[in-house]
């Protein structure tokens, strides 16, 4: 389930929205990184700050869940959601998982600014990860046959192990990550609980 066997091309027409995704990760690190393009305007306009946010930029809720700061961030993320993301994909469907992602990444965003200082600047995707986690713990809980014991465990380990970690590495938005994987649990028990 999380073990990647697909070629570059079966990958991509298998899992549509996170090649997509993926693509929109490396394109804004690109513009960003890359010195001929006016890379600090458009971190600028992009990142979540929540000052700005509290002063009608609300796009600023969306925006940071696809910028990263720095080349690690975007690979790491990037990767984190080529393995955990597919299997989603196809449960789900393209709709539902983008309107799971981009929920569970807003919420996480809306969090950010209702906990932390106005001066509180924030960017990456990893919200919307942890809201997958999240989904995915629900599932564990409310649907049990839908993932084999191997797979749910691996689930549950991962997400102790990224929880854990948002507490120890500098630097990380402890409010998004928390409540990324939160609102994905919310949102997969409100659909499986039925």
């Amino acid at each position: 389930m999380f073990t990647r066997t697909e070629s570059f091309r079966d990958f991509i027409r298998f899992y549509p929205v996170i090649s997509f995704i993926i693509v929109i990760h490396i394109l804004l690190y690109l513009l960003t990184a890359l010195p001929i393009f006016p890379n600090q305007y458009l971190l600028e306009r992009l990142a979540g700050v929540n000052l700005y946010i509290v002063n009608g930029e609300y796009w600023r809720l969306v925006t940071p869940i696809f910028m990263h700061a720095g080349f690690a961030h975007m690979l790491f993320n990037s990767f984190s959601l080529v393995l955990f993301g597919p299997a989603l994909e196809q449960l789900l469907g393209r709709t539902k998982f983008i309107l799971v992602y981009l929920g569970t990444g807003i919420a996480a965003n809306v969090a950010t600014l209702l906990l932390e200082p106005l001066t509180y600047t924030h960017v990456g995707s990893s919200g919307a990860i942890f809201g997958l986690f999240g989904f995915y713990i629900s599932i564990i809980l409310f649907r049990k046959a839908m993932l084999s014991r191997e797979n749910s465990q691996t689930i549950l380990t991962i997400a102790i192990i990224a929880v854990l970690m948002t507490f120890f590495q500098s630097n990380i938005n402890v409010s998004a990550h928390l409540f990324g994987m939160l609102s994905g649990f919310l949102i997969g028990a409100a659909v499986y609980r039925r």
